[in-house]
């Protein structure tokens, strides 16, 4: 079972992950390059991905607590 630290650990991550998936977006895009839609997909993956792990940390904080 996780810990709302496990939870909390994997949303920062997350959220890392999305600020560089949109910073490469950016790149590819001024670059003139399309690769930059993936990165774009992924950036909406990583914050689905936060949201979730955020969520999740509450209520295992909540039912610990």
């Amino acid at each position: 079972m996780s810990t709302p630290a496990d939870a909390k650990r994997l949303s920062l991550f997350a959220v890392v992950v999305c600020a560089l998936a949109v910073a490469a977006a950016v790149v590819s895009f001024v670059n003139g390059l399309w690769v930059g839609v993936v990165w774009l997909l992924l950036a909406g993956l990583a914050s689905n991905m936060a949201w979730y792990y955020v969520r999740r940390a509450r209520a295992l904080s909540r039912r610990e607590g």
